[in-house]
């Protein structure tokens, strides 16, 4: 039987359920020996990640607020406030989190910070602060390198502006394991502002299966890239 924070941390890490991982959050956070603050940091996360997953996006945005207020892996906390308040339908606040995420994260995550910020702009239709923003990522961005130039260039086709040697672009995504999950949203994009219309179905309809079967949590963060490729599917289906 789990006794000590840490194994309840164990336990919450394990849970197959959000119910269960909120129940062994709380127990491990409720323990009346002194928790150290990285533990007491990743019980938290748990609950929020409980709350999340529940879709009770403004207790999850408290948890990442008492998350942030800790200081420990304070980019994460921010990056987790930033989910919770873009659920929440809050987008300003999700944008100030991110930033600040990319502004305290080490630079070995500060790529991705500002990948998901730009992702944020791009569906918020910002497209020339997305490009920007993705731009950023792709010069801190290592192995996703190719993922971020993508995104970027897809941002650039979305606010108009015409785009040399896209070709080149969805290759060298293509050839990249970063291709793969997320990238085959990017891919599916930019197949689409190519005129590769096939290509651009296979991309989207193979990340709409693997996003909704994946995950709840993810699956629940990237609601706004579903919603866009079935609208996109529909149109291309419908012309």
């Amino acid at each position: 039987m789990a006794t000590s924070p840490e194994q309840h941390l164990q336990k919450a890490m394990a849970a197959r359920t959000a119910r269960t991982r909120a129940k062994y959050a709380k127990l491990g956070l409720s323990v009346s020996s002194r928790i150290d603050r990285t533990t007491q940091a990743m019980l938290l996360r748990q609950l929020y990640l409980a709350h999340y997953e529940g879709r009770r996006f403004a207790r999850a945005l408290e948890v990442a607020v008492q998350l942030i207020r800790l200081q420990v892996l304070i980019d994460v906390a921010h990056q987790d406030a930033a989910r919770a308040c873009q659920a929440l339908g809050d987008i300003s606040q999700a944008v100030g989190h991110l930033r600040l995420a990319a502004r305290s994260s080490p630079a070995s995550r500060r790529a991705f910070h500002l990948w998901t910020l730009g992702s944020l702009l791009y569906l918020d239709r910002r497209y020339t602060e997305a490009a920007a923003a993705l731009a950023r990522a792709a010069r801190w961005g290592t192995t996703d390198k190719p993922l971020y130039i993508g995104h970027m260039t897809l941002a650039r086709c979305a606010q108009g502006e015409a785009v040399p040697r896209i070709d080149a672009v969805i290759d060298q995504l293509e050839a990249a394991p970063c291709g793969n999950g997320y990238g085959r949203f990017i891919l599916g994009g930019l197949c689409s502002h190519a005129g590769r219309r096939a290509d651009a179905i296979r991309y989207l309809e193979a990340f709409i299966r693997r996003t909704s079967s994946g995950r709840i949590a993810l699956a629940i963060a990237l609601e706004g890239e579903l919603a866009l490729a079935r609208r996109t599917l529909d149109t291309m289906r419908r012309n």
